[in-house]
């Protein structure tokens, strides 16, 4: 592991493999390359912690900031990427999300479900999710209580789960067997400011790389890999204009665009009828200790028989800002909001501001709560902070059965809302991204739908009732903009390149050796988080590109690349890493 402000200036690098990016996408990569014959270079852009320098140049501009936070927030520049700071929440995205569905305009991949399922296993391990196991009968052998006593659907299923990462910071878990491994080397500060192509614009020829420091180097390699986020992706492509004028795998205006997050939000109010504990809404503990926790979520024929996306909701907690809810860590988290991760305080607290009064009123319910919040407190040193595996989030049992839900659904992809390089440059002269995210009115419409079959259906059942305004769902699921930290389609997956940046096999239309490994690939969003889905489509590229290099692995550079540094095959290099370099 070596820093690019320790390697001489104009220093050039040759590798099989250059992989941009050591976020859970290039580090699952770059792993499961360890000991393929391969020679790999990972380039990450900042160093193994947080630095404000490196970190500002994810600083760009957005059309509407109620609509979109700014580009340098829930994103980390940093070795690990935004696995140094995710919540973990783990699922494999839905047979139907790959379907070309006439109600979901511009969906449909080249792929089926079927190319992804040999993967996420492999990717559950890597993200320490536990067993490959996303229904309840399937991942526990024992009687679990039902999560809502009494409910039957013909359109919801509540048995269906999310797992919970540890939550896994990549770097830290798997940096050793990086540093370890003979094949692979890992440069930081190494940022990406630009890819050049052989004047055909068939081929990348060399990355080039720039420091704060003032450096800058060359990287040759027979495949280079973009891993390094959505948004990044697509701002690394546009700049990339010395042959290509308006940028790599952009001839028909496509890098960019299709921009989607998730539509989220906290609606209504859900009244269940019976005894407290005929409701469930708490994390269950798989037999190896990972945490899980389900969820309603409409299927795949209700989807196609309403003509709506994928949606998903979850029992939660009630308002925090609002002390009319008596709960003593409640008023905890909302008068300690200092405290809070802007990636999370965000969608706790909103923009709402406590006034003197409703500070009064919050105080006066941690004193009466004391018990209640202390036996909180305890619980979270005990498994969140002190623990490995953390308790995920803060789930509280309301002393009525009252609670509000939760949603997460899928966007429509739309071309017009979509990223692109703004007028002004960052500290390396690269061009900052500007960004134009935009909801359509299909998906208000998953979202009112969804919402009415399920209150619909809690009716019928006799369980209980859902209560809320339709007119102010759109409100709600916009009040906080984009769903941070979810950057998807900026190069989707396709086979028509008028339509697309990427084919079936990641790699960049019309550009033999360039490739993408990031949710900007993803067609469509599913419901999903999606960085399982993530890691599943590194560790299926890793293997693409051990099969591409057949017999010829670990000679690391094509005989016909006479213009590049000469390297040794990997079993006859030098033992000095900066040597190798």
């Amino acid at each position: 592991m070596l820093d690019a402000d320790d390697l001489p200036n104009g220093h050039r690098v040759a590798a099989d493999v250059c992989i941009v990016g050591a976020g859970a996408a290039g580090i699952a990569l770059a792993l499961r390359l360890i000991d393929s014959g391969l020679d790999v270079v990972v380039l990450e852009a900042g160093g193994e912690g947080r630095e404000p320098a490196t970190q500002s140049l994810y600083e760009g501009t957005v059309s509407d900031e109620r609509m979109h936070t700014p580009p340098d927030r829930y994103r980390q520049r940093r070795f690990g990427g935004s696995t140094t700071i995710w919540g973990g929440r783990c699922m494999p995205f839905d047979p139907i999300d790959f379907e070309a569905r006439a109600f979901m305009p511009h969906s449909g991949w080249p792929i089926g479900p079927e190319a992804l399922a040999p993967y996420y296993p492999e990717a559950n391990r890597l993200c320490e999710a536990g067993a490959c196991a996303y229904r309840l009968d399937e991942a526990f052998d024992r009687p679990m209580r039902p999560m809502i006593n009494g409910f039957a659907s013909p359109r919801f299923s509540t048995d269906t789960i999310e797992r919970f990462s540890c939550p896994t910071n990549f770097a830290a878990r798997y940096g050793h067997k990086l540093r370890a491994a003979s094949n692979v080397r890992v440069l930081t500060h190494a940022n990406v400011t630009a890819l050049g192509l052989d004047p055909s614009g068939r081929r990348v020829v060399a990355a080039t790389v720039k420091t704060l420091a003032g450096r800058q180097h060359e990287v040759a390699a027979r495949w280079f890999v973009l891993a390094v986020g959505g948004l990044e992706v697509a701002r690394l492509l546009l700049a990339s204009r010395d042959v290509a004028p308006r940028g790599i795998g952009n001839a028909h205006d496509v890098v960019g665009r299709y921009y989607m997050c998730h539509v989220a939000g906290v609606a209504g109010t859900l009244t269940f009828d019976g005894p407290l504990d005929a409701v469930w809404n708490g994390y269950d503990v798989a037999d190896d200790g990972t945490y899980c926790r389900r969820r309603i979520a409409l299927d795949a024929d209700a989807q196609r028989s309403h003509g709506i996306g994928n949606f998903i909701a979850r029992l939660h907690h009630p308002k925090v800002t609002d002390p009319a809810h008596r709960t003593g860590i409640l008023s905890l988290l909302n008068l300690g909001r200092i405290f809070i991760p802007y990636e999370y305080g965000r969608r706790l607290h909103g923009e709402e501001r406590i006034g003197f009064a409703n500070w009064l009123r919050h105080l006066r319910n941690v004193v009466l709560d004391l018990p209640g919040t202390a036996a909180f407190l305890w619980h979270w040193l005990r498994y969140r902070t002190l623990a490995e595996r953390k308790y995920p989030s803060v789930i509280v049992r309301p002393r009525t059965n009252r609670y509000s839900l939760d949603f997460h659904a899928e966007q429509q992809p739309n071309p017009d809302s979509r990223v692109t390089l703004g007028s002004e440059r960052d500290a390396l002269g690269m061009p900052k991204l500007h960004i134009d995210w935009r909801y359509t009115a299909t998906d208000v419409d998953t979202v009112k739908r969804g919402l009415a079959l399920l209150a619909e259906d809690l009716e019928k059942s006799g369980v209980g009732r859902f209560s809320y305004d339709p007119d102010e769902i759109e409100a709600e699921m916009t009040r906080y903009g984009a769903y941070g930290g979810h950057h998807i389609g900026t190069t989707r997956m396709g086979t028509d390149p008028t339509t697309s940046v990427v084919d079936a096999d990641c790699r960049v239309h019309g550009v033999d050796n360039l490739f993408v490994a990031s949710a900007a690939i993803f067609p469509t969003s599913s419901q999903a988080n999606p960085t399982l889905t993530i890691v599943a489509f590194a560790l299926r590229l890793a293997d693409h590109l051990k099969r591409r290099a057949g017999p010829d692995a670990g000679t690391i550079l094509e005989a016909a690349d006479d213009d590049l540094p000469v390297q040794l095959p990997i079993a006859d290099r030098s033992s000095s890493r900066v040597a190798a370099l």
